[in-house]
């Protein structure tokens, strides 16, 4: 029995060590899962060499490619706990997550020179591994692809991946070998992937949506193709160019593929599903694509429960259009109401969880994992229904959290940023719907009494505050100025008034 998460390749190389594993479109780079398990294991003994030592944080700073998949299996088979950086924040964002975890080394590719230039100023004691030039990529060519000695086990921390709660502080949720290997095994014995699927894979791979696609397709056999940047005509072609059979993505993307003109002309007889997650899928897009001849499987999961821990199976997709389905099979998923009793069908629940899949905890935050997961059971705060056979219909997110895009934004860490201003007095953060992005965040701000300058440069000082200090993908799309924020009786600001206030859509 493996106890090792990087020996999935080790194993799938052995049986299907002829079949092709990763395609990178962009370079024409394609190996099979022996060539990618010699490749994997030179990274590994070029680590070792380097006397890094089981345990230590590796962290990957990199886009979609061969070689992130490299580093993973390289640090699970040698021990390396390995950080997934998303390459899309900041530099004090990244430098916070950089020196909570300590990392000992980062593992990098030249779309992200000018951020490592940056950050390498300020931590000049950790390794920084161009993974294309240089003496580290030649070491690791001329390494010999003999498997590695294994470096962790069992509860052995295995990768760690940020995220944030309502305080906004990024909280690294740690994910042990154990746990992965449980929830692949469960993973398999729900979802009907098969070793001839071939996917696409363009959800970031330091998301576990796209990362967990990987782990799901070297555990199973499946091919997968690397999209850098998500295009909805360039993923209509390539899944007419590759025969593409299943690819996740996030509603926004689904809605984009399908106004997009490539699709009146392209041949997607070949897809067999289409996994949608990051948030509830519109029941119009739902019928859309159900017209096209596709079911959309709805997947529900978070980043602390290794992804997906709902899944709708095809025979139901058409009859509970809007559900996310069933628990995976072995995880135990509840809606319960404020005591932790299972609520009867149609009334509103929070969702938790427990079972083998679960993250270990969060690094270095012993009361924010106390907090969250409480006698064994995971508490999403997330709202959700049950239906007389037991199918989860996700409803709402307690915690207020936008996603915009597939990507997780917590209002608190926007609001923190804004309020640096020293003419805003309060700010809420809502999110609004949006077109293109399914949400987008828009800044309610109340103004300092002292203030008594116009709004349009108030405006203009704002967005420049946010593109400073926050990721794109969290700035502001609309600012909105009013005299109060509604709060209740215990002060916390009522974002539901917000949010009726202020539906939106957002501007593009």
């Amino acid at each position: 029995m493996l106890l090792n998460a990087g020996q999935t390749l080790t194993e799938r190389a052995k049986i299907s060590g002829r079949m092709e594993a990763l395609v990178d479109p962009a370079t024409g780079d394609r190996c099979t899962f022996a060539e990618l398990n010699q490749r994997a294991n030179r990274l590994a003994n070029t680590l070792l060499a380097r006397r890094l030592l089981p345990g230590e944080r590796v962290a990957c700073l990199m886009s979609n490619c061969p070689r992130y998949v490299e580093a993973y299996f390289a640090c699970a088979k040698a021990g390396y706990l390995f950080v997934a950086l998303n390459w899309r924040l900041t530099a004090p964002e990244l430098s916070y997550q950089l020196l909570d975890c300590g990392a000992t080394a980062v593992i990098y590719d030249a779309p992200q020179a000018d951020l490592v230039r940056v950050l390498r100023e300020e931590f000049p004691n950790v390794e920084w591994l161009a993974s294309e030039a240089g003496e580290f990529a030649g070491a690791v060519a001329a390494a010999l692809p003999v498997e590695p000695p294994i470096g962790a086990t069992g509860e052995d921390a295995l990768y760690m991946m940020y995220t944030s709660g309502t305080t906004g502080r990024p909280k690294g949720a740690v994910m042990s070998h154990r746990a992965n290997l449980a929830w692949l095994a469960s993973m398999l014995t729900t979802s009907d992937v098969r070793p001839s699927d071939r996917q696409v894979v363009v959800a970031p791979l330091f998301h576990i949506g796209g990362l967990g696609m990987i782990m799901t397709a070297v555990y199973r056999g499946m091919a997968s193709i690397l999209l850098k940047t998500f295009d909805p005509g360039g993923m209509w072609e390539a899944i007419a160019r590759e025969r593409i059979t299943g690819f996740f993505a996030v509603p926004a993307m689904l809605a984009a593929m399908h106004q997009h003109p490539a699709r009146e002309r392209a041949d997607y007889s070949s897809v067999r599903w289409i996994v949608c997650g990051a948030a509830p899928v519109p029941v119009t897009l739902l019928e859309a694509y159900l017209a096209m001849g596709i079911e959309i499987l709805q997947v529900y999961g978070a980043t602390e429960t290794h992804g997906g821990i709902c899944l709708i199976a095809a025979d139901d997709a058409r009859h509970k259009l809007g559900s996310t389905g069933l628990p995976y099979y072995g995880i135990d998923v509840r809606v319960v109401d404020l005591v932790g009793n299972p609520v009867p069908p149609g009334v509103p629940g929070e969702v938790i969880t427990r079972g083998p899949h679960l993250i270990s905890g969060y690094w270095n935050q012993p009361e924010a994992t106390a907090s969250t997961i409480r006698e064994g059971w995971f508490h999403t705060g997330d709202i959700a229904e049950v239906d007389e056979d037991g199918f989860i219909y996700i409803k709402d997110r307690s915690k207020d959290m936008i996603i915009s895009g597939g990507e997780n934004v917590y209002p608190a860490e926007v609001e923190d940023a804004l309020s640096r201003h020293p003419h805003v007095r309060e700010v809420g953060v809502i999110g609004q719907s949006s077109a293109r992005w399914g949400e987008s965040a828009c800044a309610v701000i109340v103004v300092a009494p002292a203030w008594s300058g116009d709004r349009t440069t108030l405006e203009a000082e704002l967005r420049a505050i946010a593109q400073s200090r926050l990721a794109r993908f969290k700035q502001p799309k609309t600012y909105e100025f009013v005299d109060s924020l509604p709060r209740n009786p215990s002060g916390k600001i009522l974002k539901r008034v917000l949010r009726e206030r202020f539906p939106g859509p957002a501007p593009e």
